[in-house]
């Protein structure tokens, strides 16, 4: 936002509608309160949208002071006093002036200790679930639940509509000051909001002026095109018609030692963390799904001004990355690229990406996010766990949320290092599978730092047990046989074993071990007829095929050796191993008769020539 006017809201300035038996003040929706409020339309009912945080309170709880903290923040944020409804075609926000929302609560000590975690565990997650009215509201829930004397969970659940990622945070921080002051019995001043998210749903109506929506939307139609492909990465399971998104979460935390050396290779060369694991996570997806085109998604805060940053509200941004490369691109030149794409996403933030979908109109070939299937987010501001008067609260995070795209990979900047935390739909992928895409993110990050130009196609991802299990493990095929036997006896002792399993086959025939072994007895036959035996080579020249495998094992059968002759090689090269062996028969098939030519041997065609053969 380049320049900002703001004005806050009174009593004498804003405009007032009657509502049942409410006086309400009425403003417009943002442009990203009105897409949510278009798929609550679409999806009536679903939770999709909730935005739940629990918080584990240990110590002595002052359950009276901590209702009076929710009743002090609701009077102070516009937003949690607000509900939604249409003015003449146009979505509003309707605030009231004043509401209560009663802290619910919930005891669990008339339950065995040991079955008291799960139980809260599983009321947290039916609470995070529970649909909200946006037209009714209130559009926040809080609810503590008591598992003992001093250890209660604090379930606060937001609908996205009213509020963001970064709002929960104010909200947590909010409560711990005010309970604070509540507790010792002292007034406590939080800093006064300067202006409501009402103002800021006005200022955004008025900035985005044609002229501005233009220059904006120029950059974005350049970057992203009418139509960026699909990403279609192999799933565990086909997808559904209609998602359930169902969700699950896979972790993996790298130490601060081992992010060490992919901090300093991002600042060598001119990049953020942020940018340095993007363009890892964009050579992942290539070698995964072998696309060369790929958008990502990514929010951003939204809050460009100091005057938000204390609002609870739906500010935040989605931005579409797109980076199209080569499978021999190296990941230097990637990791350049993408530094410079998201440098210009940065410049061309301010354009809700409500209005570049609506704008755009990108085509979408199933039910999915429009632009990106995939999101990476960056969080280097994690909320430390607080410690008030004999109390601390810890924020808990779920392993069971809905999953909005099919994967979201979040890099969480801790003090003991970066916890890589994947969420993703539990429609396609299997857990196993999860597991592996984070280990092979590890090791490419890895590779990356030793080697940051190889190219992209070369860059190994297995992980050092994959890598064991690959060629040694699975490479461990050897097995007893008998010393005294030959390879067509061999096979004669399996034909006669399993006489009607299938022995061979191709696009044109499949053969069973009792047909392949007649073949082969019929070849040799003609074979020895032909004076084949002992020292005597035979040329084959033929296309993988059952008739290769007959003239392999019909050859061995007559006791000569077989002269291979692939027809893909060049016509000189196969003239060269005809004169050299001197085969006296050659085996080949009718297409590909007249390609070797100038030899003496006898060239019979299996395909065409089968009937006399088997006769």
């Amino acid at each position: 936002m380049t320049s900002t006017n703001w004005t806050a809201s009174s009593d004498d300035d804003q405009e007032r509608v009657e509502q049942t038996d409410h006086e309400y003040y009425m403003f417009p929706a943002s442009h990203q309160q009105q897409r949510m409020y278009l798929l609550d339309e679409l999806y009536p009912g679903s939770p999709l949208y909730n935005i739940p945080k629990v918080v584990r309170m240990r110590g002595s709880l002052n359950t009276e002071a901590l209702a009076a903290c929710f009743a002090e923040i609701v009077g102070r944020h516009e937003t949690l006093r607000t509900v939604f409804g249409r003015e003449e075609d146009e979505l509003m926000q309707f605030i009231a002036p004043a509401l209560d929302v009663p802290l619910n609560r919930i005891d669990l000590l008339h339950l065995p200790a040991e079955e008291r975690e799960a139980a809260a565990m599983q009321i947290a997650a039916e609470e995070a679930a529970r649909p909200f009215d946006l037209q009714a509201g209130p559009l926040l829930r809080t609810l503590l639940v008591q598992l003992g004397e001093q250890d209660h969970l604090l379930v606060l659940t937001m609908h996205h509509i009213i509020s963001d990622g970064w709002s929960s945070g104010v909200l947590v921080r909010e409560v711990a000051v005010l309970y604070e002051g509540f507790v010792q019995g002292r007034p406590v001043e939080l800093p006064e909001l300067p202006i409501q998210y009402g103002d800021y749903a006005e200022w955004q109506q008025e900035w985005l002026s044609e002229e501005v929506l233009d220059e904006q939307l120029a950059h974005w139609r350049q970057r992203l095109g009418d139509d960026p492909p699909v990403l279609e990465l192999p799933t565990d399971r086909p997808r559904k018609p209609q998602p359930t998104h169902q969700g699950a979460v896979k972790t993996l935390a790298l130490s601060k030692e081992w992010m060490k050396p992919v901090q300093e290779l991002g600042r060598r060369e001119g990049s953020t963390l942020f940018m340095t694991m993007l363009a890892a996570f964009y050579a992942l997806l290539f070698r995964y799904s072998r696309q060369t085109d790929i958008t990502i998604g990514t929010p951003i805060a939204g809050r460009n001004q100091e005057e938000v940053e204390g609002l609870i509200g739906f500010f935040v941004n989605t931005l579409a990355l797109r980076a199209t490369f080569e499978p021999e691109t190296s990941f230097l030149e990637l990791l350049h690229d993408v530094r410079t794409a998201t440098l210009d996403a940065y410049a061309h933030q301010e354009i809700p990406f409500e209005v570049l979908v609506r704008e755009l109109q990108p085509k979408r070939s199933r039910n999915d996010s429009p632009f990106f299937q995939v999101m990476f987010v960056l969080q280097n501001a994690p909320l430390p766990s607080l410690q008030l008067s004999g109390l601390s609260m810890e924020i808990l995070e779920s392993d069971d949320e809905p999953a909005k795209f099919d994967l979201t990979l979040m890099a969480i900047e801790r003090e003991e290092g970066v916890v890589l935390r994947l969420a993703y739909s539990a429609d396609l992928f299997e857990e196993a599978t999860m597991e592996r895409f984070l280990g092979h993110y590890q090791t490419l990050l890895q590779e990356i730092v030793k080697r940051p130009e190889t190219r992209l196609c070369e860059l190994p991802l297995l992980t050092a047990s994959e890598r064991s299990e690959v060629l040694s493990a699975w490479n461990d095929t050897r097995a007893d046989y008998p010393q005294d036997a030959v390879l067509h006896e061999l096979f004669e002792a399996q034909a006669a074993r399993t006489p009607d399993a299938v022995a061979v086959s191709d696009d044109r025939a499949t053969v069973t071990f009792r047909e392949l072994n007649a073949r082969s007895n019929q070849l040799a036959r003609v074979l020895r007829e032909r004076g084949v035996g002992a020292d005597v080579a035979v040329g084959v020249l033929m296309e993988r095929s059952v008739e290769m495998v007959v003239s392999l094992l019909g050859i061995l059968k007559a006791g000569g050796a077989y002269v291979p002759l692939d027809p893909s090689y060049p016509v000189d090269r196969l003239t060269y191993v005809a004169e050299d062996t001197a085969f006296p028969v050659l085996l080949t098939q009718e297409r590909l008769r007249g390609l070797l030519t100038g030899h003496t041997a006898e060239m019979i065609c299996l395909d065409s020539e089968w009937e006399r053969i088997a006769g």
